[in-house]
């Protein structure tokens, strides 16, 4: 890490700012961090007018979703690009993901599918310097200020823990990093060192595989469980409230002609989903595993798509393997 950020006051964007003079206090008074070396890096941190911009047209834009949403956002995902390239991903690493899948439980194919989603296995990880992106939302952003405050608080010690220059990582626009697009409160809690290099790098596909795995598990995936079982609908399905953080038993979902086409894992409890295709809406009855992928999104789309990129991803594989052969 470069240790000769220093300053005895903040200059640049960030200079005559109160709240962050405050944040730097905090650093110091809790981890220990030097006030002149804080300054001196967040005397090159640039304030991003366009992160704001855009987040202000975000806010703005929502309302109902339209009929036909789910085919229109499944079509980002579920593509020729997505699903080879996640092919040739797992071709590439399916040591670690056979080891991650041993240690952690969580199948090769739904580690394949979130770095498919989120970054294309690698090759759209963001351009945008974290560092950047959170102190502006931390300071420039007060609707989520204090979300951003606690995950720039946790950049800083990520970096200083990894020996991270804090201006080399770049990531999205709000600071998500690396193929699997952790927030910084996430690398702190579930990133781990998989290629045993000594430090956990999540633009190393090796340590990416092996954090996003943990994250899952951490987070109650149930080993050998489905993720979610198709269901046809009738009667009264539309007067449900469906959406990944529904509950319901069976008992009461067939009480209101919901019928699942094939027969159900253990779970007890089922989440209803339903979405709105071109076709007409689908009806889906979501497992505990379903709601283990939404702690990485709260979406029911994002879910699914990865289930089902997941699904294509796996097909295609050994479908190659066996031609192969």
């Amino acid at each position: 890490m470069r240790s000769h950020y220093a300053a005895s006051r903040i200059t640049g964007d960030y200079a005559a700012y109160e709240a962050l003079d405050r944040f730097i206090e905090q650093m110091a008074g809790r981890h220990g961090f030097s006030r002149e070396y804080l300054n001196g890096v967040f005397s090159q941190a640039k304030r991003k007018q366009w992160t704001l911009d855009y987040l202000g047209k975000q806010s703005g834009a929502a309302g109902q979703p339209r009929p036909g949403a789910w085919s229109r956002y499944r079509s980002k995902f579920l593509t020729e690009q997505h699903i080879s390239g996640g092919v040739s991903f797992w071709r590439r690493h399916a040591s670690a993901l056979k080891r991650a899948g041993a240690l952690y439980g969580v199948p090769p194919e739904y580690i394949v599918g979130i770095m498919g989603v989120e970054t294309v296995y690698g090759a759209n990880v963001g351009n945008h310097r974290v560092i950047d992106a959170l102190t502006t939302l931390s300071f420039d952003y007060p609707l989520r200020a204090s979300f951003f405050r606690s995950e720039l608080e946790k950049f800083l010690l990520m970096t200083r823990d990894e020996g991270i220059d804090p201006s080399a990582p770049v990531g999205s626009y709000a600071g998500a990093m690396g193929l699997g697009q952790f927030m910084p409160s996430s690398f702190m809690q579930w990133a781990v060192d998989f290629d045993g290099d000594g430090r956990r790098d999540l633009w190393n596909p090796v340590d990416a595989i092996g954090s996003i795995a943990n994250y899952f598990s951490a987070h109650g995936w149930q080993p050998g469980e489905p993720v979610v079982t198709a269901a046809r609908a009738s009667g009264m399905a539309r007067t449900l409230e469906s959406g990944f953080d529904t509950r319901y038993s069976l008992a009461a979902l067939t009480s209101h002609g919901i019928q699942p086409v094939a027969s159900l894992g253990r779970d007890s409890t089922l989440r209803l989903l339903r979405l709105s295709a071109d076709s007409g809406d689908e009806y889906w009855l979501g497992h505990q595993n379903f709601y283990v992928i939404t702690r990485y999104n709260h979406s029911t789309h994002y879910a699914m798509a990865v289930h089902q990129l997941a699904q294509a991803i796996k097909r295609h594989y050994f479908e190659s393997v066996a031609l192969s052969q």
